[in-house]
């Protein structure tokens, strides 16, 4: 029902900085929360960062302090800045959003950290 696309993955060294965007099908205003998974290798998909409608924003213990989550309306995307990344937030990154019909996710971006 609704399309993910997801964008801005690839390499990038431990320390360094990396931005994902997410572009739904749909506008971002229309979601009751939208945020974004990872799922290593070997790993459960785990949540890492979110925004609900009620105006919270939500990180995983691991990013705390490290990413942001972030939309622009004008753009309709949602992005997750990724600061002071380490190897193992090596991961695909799923981005995902819920209405009142349900859950979608798009394909994922890889995100590899390594030097």
């Amino acid at each position: 029902q609704v399309q993910l696309v997801e964008s801005g993955g690839g390499l990038v060294q431990p320390g360094g900085s990396l931005r994902l965007s997410c572009v739904p099908s749909r506008s971002i205003l229309s979601f009751h929360d939208m945020g974004w998974y990872r799922q290593a290798p070997g790993k459960q998909r785990e949540l890492v960062a979110m925004f609900t409608r009620g105006g919270s924003t939500n990180y995983a213990d691991h990013v705390k302090g490290r990413f942001t989550i972030s939309r622009d309306t004008a753009r309709n995307t949602v992005y997750l800045q990724m600061n002071n990344v380490k190897p193992e937030d090596t991961a695909v990154y799923y981005c995902n959003v819920r209405n009142v019909v349900g859950v979608s996710w798009g394909q994922g971006t890889q995100v590899t950290v390594s030097s």
